[in-house]
């Protein structure tokens, strides 16, 4: 029998995380890695195809590379609280400087080097509001403070000779997420102007020209009910959209480089994927990469808009990142002479597909699942739900949903209402429901896989982190006749008193999601009763499964001290509950974390299945 810990064929260290391309017109790149306790870097330069020895410096999926490939930058949060103040490091650690000395500890909402590499731009959060901040990388001038907006604000941009800068905020629709693209006169403060689709929203910045003296945006705009490119001139007021009529569903808009006319999108429709060019003259598209898997991972309420995306090189020439339910993803560069592999997958053992299937929740609302059964008999269902709630799951290399497999137990993964790439309407879905909306989905997902022979009540589980980790918790309660048993990964299971403890951008977040409702009005008295029936703590009377809590000790989106008023509520009503920790922030660290994570899991099924119970193991 495999110990426990030991390395495991599904988890490799050493599988591509991410590729971050630095500003400028060599756009040298920092591959980061998987490692078994965190991630390493290598910078790769796209012209030359040279990549780098493991840089000796910590980096992580969020840290930025400068455009002369000499520097890092990274917040430094004491080990993952996502808390903290930015630093940047050389790449050979010969020397390390704080951006923001004097400055109080604040969490990220975009970062992004200027194409000289000379400055930062920080959307920064704190307990005063959400910030855009110019800061030297030198240190030879204090940073400056370009706009401040009590309402949201994210993902910063600027212009390519450093003279404009944008940012995406709610100002203009306060409490409502719907956000409008704010530009601001670096040199005056002042705002010049606004791309605004309200009410229909939202539209946000993908990135400035990167052509000096192109003061031009692209944009990401839902004005059609679905994601599509935009150019828009903020000194000029002149604006393109690019309607696509022939395509379903959304385009994720993911890079521009206007010397070649050329826009890359990935197009998404029924949570498949394809690479996709959009000529800016003409709108019309081609076909990049279509090969199946995925193209692109949106991300949210982070640092940078996506885990890991394809984009454009130093000529215009496609980089490819891509991965697939059997294949780790791996880095392609598309030049006129054909494929080059820039970054192989790591080798993993044969995996199993999950297939995409359409179930109908109780509304009658089309939601995406996919799913797979392991060949021979079937010991359990696993139902998995991402986090976010506007996050979604892709067809990518998931090692634990294959483990799953492994062991003989079908697995699905829900795509509920909330999630992206599905259209506005399917994104908001689950406004002013209090959660409602994702528990009508979970159980439409049950009910279509039990058509299939799978999720007997007696060995389906539900896991989930972050939001998926509340949602499983959730159901656990709401729906206790589905479930023997629930693997919560950083869950908020007592939203009341996590509130004050929050960190102040997800907090703000998180009281506009509440206080909206279905028709997407803002109503902040709607929190406190929200709060109530959305809280899994509010639910522990109708519990008869077993829960596992896995927390992080650092984490400040969902603090410790809820999860343990949650499992005291809980085992006080009899419930079957155990909290168990790992010295992290919001999710574990490495590959190893998460092979961990699986095996617990596994463990605990295993107990479950053979009538045991949690508690004390």
């Amino acid at each position: 029998m495999r110990e426990i810990g030991a390395p495991h064929p599904r988890f490799p260290s050493g599988r591509l995380l991410t590729v971050r391309p630095a500003p400028g017109p060599e756009r040298r790149c920092l591959l980061v890695f998987e490692g078994d306790e965190g991630a390493r870097g290598q910078v790769w330069h796209p012209r030359t195809g040279e990549i780098g020895d493991d840089l000796p410096i910590p980096v992580t999926g969020d840290t930025l590379l400068s455009p002369d490939g000499e520097w890092v930058v990274d917040l430094d949060d004491d080990g993952g609280s996502e808390v903290g103040g930015l630093v940047a490091r050389r790449v050979d650690g010969s020397e390390s400087r704080e951006l923001t000395p004097g400055w109080g500890p604040y969490v990220l909402r975009g970062l992004e080097l200027s194409r000289d590499g000379a400055q930062l731009l920080a959307t920064a959060v704190d307990d005063a509001g959400h910030h855009l901040v110019l800061i030297s990388m030198s240190g030879a001038a204090e940073p400056q403070v370009l706009f401040t907006s009590e309402e949201e604000a994210w993902l910063g941009h600027l212009s390519a000779d450093s003279a404009y800068a944008s940012v995406d905020t709610t100002e203009h629709n306060p409490g409502v997420r719907r956000a409008a693209v704010t530009v601001v006169d670096i040199r005056t403060r002042q705002v010049v102007a606004t791309a605004d689709d309200l009410p229909a929203g939202p539209v946000r910045a993908v990135r400035f020209s990167p052509v000096p003296g192109d003061e031009r945006i692209l944009l990401w705009t839902e004005r059609s009910g679905f994601a599509r490119p935009a150019i828009w001139g903020p000194l000029t007021g002149e604006r393109r959209d690019y309607d696509l009529a022939d395509l379903a569903g959304d385009t994720l808009v993911l890079d521009w480089a206007p010397d070649q006319g050329v826009i890359l999108v990935a197009h998404c429709e029924a949570g498949r994927q394809r690479l996709l060019a959009v000529d800016e003259a003409t709108g019309e598209w081609s076909v990049v990469h279509d090969a199946g898997g995925s193209y692109a991972d949106p991300d949210v309420a982070s640092v940078l808009p996506y885990y890991w995306q394809s984009f454009l090189g130093p000529d215009g020439e496609p980089v490819v990142l891509t991965s697939d339910w059997t294949t780790p993803l791996h880095a392609l560069r598309l030049t006129a002479d054909g494929t080059e592999s820039v970054v192989p997958p790591v080798a993993v053992p044969p995996g199993r597909a999950l297939a995409s299937t359409v179930v109908t929740s109780a509304d009658g609302t089309g939601v995406q699942l996919w799913w797979s059964a392991p060949p021979g008999p079937v010991r359990g269902t696993i139902l998995d739900v991402h986090g976010g709630p506007n996050l979604v799951t892709v067809d990518a290399y998931r090692p634990e949903l294959q483990a799953w497999q492994d062991h003989g137990f079908a697995v699905a993964s829900l795509n509920y209402r909330g999630s992206v790439t599905f259209g506005r309407a399917f994104r908001e879905g689950f406004w002013g429901g209090a959660g409602d909306r994702e528990i009508e989905d979970v159980a439409a997902a049950i009910a279509w896989l039990r058509t299939k022979g799978l999720a007997d009540p007696a060995s389906t589980f539900i896991t989930g982190p972050s939001y998926g980790g509340h949602l499983s918790l959730l159901s656990l309660g709401r729906l206790p006749d589905l479930f023997t048993g629930a693997f919560a990964v950083v869950a908020m299971a007592d939203w009341a008193a996590a509130w004050p403890q929050m960190n102040p951008a997800i907090k703000k977040s998180w009281t506009s999601f509440l206080s909206m409702g279905t028709d997407g009005s803002f109503d902040h008295s709607r929190v406190e009763a929200a709060l109530a029936r959305f809280s899994s703590i509010n639910h522990v009377e109708s519990v008869t499964g077993s829960a596992w809590l896995y927390q992080g000790s650092r984490d400040t989106r969902t603090p410790p001290e809820q999860a343990r008023t949650y499992a005291e509520r809980l085992r006080a009503a009899g419930g079957d509950v155990l909290v168990e920790w790992f010295d992290a922030g919001h999710e574990p660290t490495g590959i190893r974390g998460i092979q961990l994570e699986f095996e617990r899991a596994l463990e605990l099924a295993e107990v479950r299945l053979a009538g045991g119970r949690w508690e004390g193991r």
